[in-house]
């Protein structure tokens, strides 16, 4: 493996740390490993310094569905002997049943299920009717301050929602986010490449943190993929399907798999920070850390290899989100760097 040593960093954003180009997420994974399996995971990936785990308590709106995965990547740690300052932890903060359900009492019962007092940074997720983004701002600029997690970014947001956080924030002397989590991938490119997300990652220093970059299993080959997926912006979903005969005449000239390529082709954006992977088996792990190796050498060669699938292209409004038009952001604020 090319990245036997430590895997390469990339700062998450101005207001960010430093986190490993590929990350582990929790949604669908931990769930799926014998415990033995798991904890011999977690340990692999730190000693290869892919040391951030993207863990969420999955009990609230469409995710209401009393999954575990977040306590068994908990004893996970536990059981391979992982010392809590040894990896970064990313945490998710809900809008679904907010504020009902405060932000304070969500990270409460979500660290407790993992067994710690606090992430190293959180996303606050999507919505379908737009909250107060003010009183989330202040909300979520409490809980930095009471030590609860250091840094914030936003899942699936409109780049004017995320605009309006950023200025708000600044002019209030509270903390801006520092990253979007995106859906991300050689077929779904229109949001995270759009002109409105192009400015806030070159103006006010965003970070993306890419998800769903093998749309579920779909892109490394599983056409029906035996476990709950994301969500399927613009009705893609077949369309990806039926390019897969394409993505692997593709990935076979590089010599690589289509896992490997859907990977390397969104790390060579250079908004991205770092990549979501979901991993159940030590044998994917290691397929995907070779995906860096093809990404130093010829990133922008795939790229341009993969230019015509890109199939959300006219079907996702770049300016889209769960949410509707923003608010005007606070004018003659400077920027969030």
């Amino acid at each position: 493996m090319e990245f036997a040593e430590r895997v390469p960093r990339r700062r998450l954003g101005v207001h960010g740390p430093e986190v490993p180009l590929l990350s582990l997420g929790s949604w669908n994974t931990w769930d799926r490993m014998d415990r033995d399996d798991a904890a011999e995971l977690v340990r692999l990936a730190v000693d290869r310094g892919v040391d951030m785990f993207d863990v969420a308590h999955y009990n609230f709106g469409p995710h209401a569905e009393n999954a575990v995965t977040d306590v068994l990547f908990g004893q996970a740690v536990r059981d391979a002997g992982i010392a809590r300052e040894d990896y970064l932890l990313c945490g998710k903060l809900w809008l679904w049943e907010y504020p009902a359900s405060s932000f304070a009492e969500q990270i409460k019962v979500s660290l407790g299920r993992i067994g710690t007092d606090h992430a190293d940074m959180v996303v606050v997720g999507d919505f379908m009717e737009r909250p107060d983004l003010k009183a989330v701002v202040r909300d979520v600029s409490e809980l930095v301050r009471a030590g609860r997690f250091k840094a914030w970014g936003v899942n699936n947001w409109s780049a004017g929602d995320v605009l309006f956080a950023c200025r708000f924030a600044t002019a209030e002397g509270l903390v801006p986010p520092t990253f979007a989590q995106l859906k991300y991938n050689l077929a779904r490119r229109s949001v995270p490449e759009g002109d409105l997300y192009g400015r806030l990652f070159s103006e006010e220093g965003l970070a993306l943190q890419a998800s769903d970059v093998l749309e579920g299993g779909i892109l490394a080959g599983k056409l029906d993929p035996q476990r709950k997926i994301g969500a399927d912006p613009g009705g893609i979903r077949d369309r990806i399907r039926a390019a897969l005969p394409e993505i692997r005449r593709i990935a076979d000239g590089f010599g690589v798999t289509p896992a490997q390529l859907a990977i390397a082709f969104t790390l060579a954006y250079p908004a991205v920070s770092n990549v979501l992977v979901g991993v159940s088996r030590i044998g994917q792990f290691e397929d995907n850390l070779a995906a860096l190796g093809l990404c130093a050498r010829r990133g922008d060669e795939l790229r341009e290899a993969v230019a015509g699938l890109w199939l959300d292209e006219g079907v996702v409004d770049p300016a889209a989100s769960w949410g509707t038009d923003a608010p005007t952001a606070p004018k003659d604020t400077a920027p969030c760097r």
